[in-house]
C-alpha cells in the first residue's frame, strides 16, 4: 500500500498522521498518533532523549491505528533560531536552443544553495519567487520558454545547524528515515490556504505552543516568513504565575474559559480551581483572566504588526486583500479573531485543515492544532508523487535508449548482410569473367566464323 506519513514535532505535542490521496485528489486518513511533547521548549529540542521517546509513543500509536509500519517521514521545523533572507541569482543555459525544463531551474536552486551564511547556519528552504529569462521579467514559470540567461528572485530560509541536527537525530533514532524538513508555517499555509488567498494576498498566523509561525503570500508566490518565540504556552504561564495556581489548572482554563477582549466578560463571573492537598479552593474571575491573556496576545500581535511592517503590508502592491487565517492550537481561543482585526486591521478568519480530508466525519482532525501535521502530510504525499514522476521518467528515458541501441544493432546486422550478400555476387561475376576469358584464350585456332559467334555468345552473357 502507498501511504505517506506527517510528523509535527511541536513544543506542546507530537502527531504522527498517515495518509494517502485517494482517487478523487482528496486525502484519506489511515490513522493518527498523538503523545505529549516532553523535550521541546519553544519549537526547540532541548532534551534529545525525551523528544525520542515521545516520538516513539507517537508513532507506535499511529502504526497500531493503521496496522503499517511507518519507516519514512516529513518532518516540521520551527523556533526563534529561523530567518529568511531574500536573493536573486542566475545560471548562463549551455544549450539556449534547449526549452527550459526542471533541471535548469534545479541547476538554479543548487547554485543558490552554495550561497556562504553566517556561521552555524544551514539553508533549509530556497523559494523561487519571480524569474526572468534574458530580459522579459516577472515570469512566473519559465518552464518551455527559450533563453540563455535564466535569473529568478529567491526566499530563502535559513536555520541553525545544531537544531537541525537535533531534530534529525531524534528522528533518526526514534526509528525512521527523514525525508523531508520543512518549515512548519509553510506546511500549515499548504492546509488551510485556498489558492484564491495566496493570490490576493494573506498571511498565515500559527499561533503554535512555543512559537507563533507567520507566513505571507501575494501573486501565489511566497514573500515573507518568520517565526516568533512566543505561542498559547507562555500565555498558561502566566495565568500559572498571575492565578497562583498549578499549570495543569492553568491550562484547562485557558481553553475552557480564557478570552482575549476582557471587556466581554463579567467581574461577577467566577471559575473555581480545586486546591491544593486540603488547602481551599481559589475562586479566579474571568475578567481579571482575561486580562492576563489579552497583556500577552497584545504582545504577540504587536510583533506580529513589526512584521507586517517589515514586509509593507501597508503599500499598495502589498497590501493583504485577503486579510489574516489563524490557524494552530492558539487560534482555538475564543475572541481572538475580533481582537485581531482590531489590532492588526485586517478581516481574518480560523484556518481548519480538514476540508482537505476525506473522511474526517466525525471531525476528529477539524481542530486547527493539526494543521501543521497535515499539511506535512500533504507535503509528504507530494515528494512521493515527484519521485514516481521521476522514476517513469528515468524508465522511459532507459526504455528509450534500449530501443535505440536494438535498432542501432538491427540495423548494422543488415548492413552486413547486405554487404555479404553484395561481395559475394560480385566474387561470383569476377570468376565469371576470369572463366570466360580463360575459354577464349584456349581456343586460339578455331575458325574465325566460330571464333567470332563464340565472342558474340560469351559478351552477350556478359551485357546486364
Amino acid at each position: 500500500m502507498d501511504y505517506s506519513v506527517g510528523l509535527d514535532i511541536g513544543t506542546t505535542k507530537i502527531v504522527v498522521i498517515v495518509g494517502r490521496k485517494n482517487k478523487n485528489g482528496k486525502i484519506e486518513i489511515l490513522g493518527v498518533g498523538r503523545e505529549h511533547s516532553l523535550g521541546v521548549h519553544n519549537g526547540v529540542v532541548n532534551n534529545v532523549a525525551k523528544t525520542i521517546d515521545s516520538i516513539k509513543k507517537a508513532v507506535a500509536k499511529a502504526e497500531q491505528s493503521t496496522g503499517l509500519k511507518i519507516e519514512k517521514v516529513t518532518v516540521g521545523i520551527a523556533g526563534k533560531h529561523i530567518r529568511s533572507l531574500q536573493h536573486s541569482d542566475y545560471i548562463m543555459r549551455k544549450n539556449p536552443d534547449a526549452y527550459i525544463d526542471e533541471d535548469d531551474i534545479s541547476a538554479l536552486k543548487k547554485q543558490v544553495e552554495k550561497l556562504v551564511m553566517l556561521p552555524g547556519e544551514q539553508i533549509i528552504h530556497v523559494l523561487p519567487q519571480e524569474f526572468k529569462v534574458d530580459s522579459d521579467g516577472d515570469i512566473k514559470t519559465p518552464m518551455g520558454m527559450h533563453g540563455t540567461r535564466l535569473e529568478a528572485n529567491f526566499h530563502v530560509v535559513v536555520g541553525q545547524i545544531g537544531n537541525i541536527k537535533n531534530i534529525i537525530r531524534c528522528v533518526e533514532e526514534a526509528g525512521l528515515k527523514m525525508e523531508s524538513l520543512t518549515l512548519e508555517p509553510l506546511a500549515s499555509a499548504e492546509a488551510v490556504l485556498t489558492p484564491d488567498e495566496k493570490e490576493a494576498g494573506v498571511a498565515i498566523i500559527d499561533i503554535g505552543g512555543g512559537t507563533t509561525d507567520i507566513a505571507i503570500f501575494k501573486d501565489n508566490v511566497i514573500k515573507h516568513t518568520c517565526v516568533i518565540p512566543y505561542g498559547g504556552g507562555i500565555i498558561t504561564e502566566d495565568i500559572k504565575t498571575g492565578c497562583s495556581i498549578i499549570e495543569r489548572y492553568a491550562e484547562k482554563i485557558k481553553v475552557k474559559f480564557g478570552s482575549a477582549i476582557p471587556a466581554e466578560e463579567k467581574d461577577s463571573t467566577f471559575v473555581t480551581i480545586p486546591g491544593l492537598h486540603g488547602r481551599s479552593d481559589k475562586e479566579i474571575s474571568l475578567k481579571s483572566l482575561a486580562q492576563i491573556i489579552n497583556a500577552r496576545v497584545e504582545e504577540i500581535l504587536d510583533m506580529v504588526n513589526t512584521e507586517f511592517k517589515a514586509y509593507g503590508t501597508h503599500e499598495q502592491k502589498k497590501k493583504l486583500i485577503g486579510g489574516i487565517v489563524l490557524t494552530g492550537g492558539g487560534s482555538n481561543l475564543k475572541n481572538l479573531r475580533q481582537l485581531t482585526n482590531f489590532y492588526l486591521g485586517f478581516d481574518s478568519r480560523i484556518g481548519y485543515a480538514n476540508e482537505h480530508i476525506s473522511n474526517d466525519k466525525n471531525n476528529a482532525l477539524k481542530s486547527p492544532e493539526y494543521a501543521t501535521a497535515i499539511g506535512l502530510l500533504m507535503e509528504s504525499i507530494k515528494i512521493n508523487e515527484h519521485h514516481k514522476r521521476e522514476e517513469l521518467r528515468h524508465e522511459e528515458t532507459h526504455n528509450n535508449v534500449e530501443n535505440t541501441i536494438e535498432k542501432e544493432k538491427t540495423e548494422a546486422a543488415e548492413n552486413n548482410t547486405s554487404d555479404s550478400t553484395e561481395s559475394v555476387e560480385d566474387n561470383n561475376k569476377e570468376d565469371k569473367k576470369k572463366s570466360k576469358k580463360k575459354l577464349l584464350r584456349f581456343y586460339p585456332s578455331i575458325g574465325s566464323e566460330i571464333w567470332e559467334n563464340l565472342k558474340k555468345f560469351f559478351y552477350e552473357d556478359e551485357t546486364p
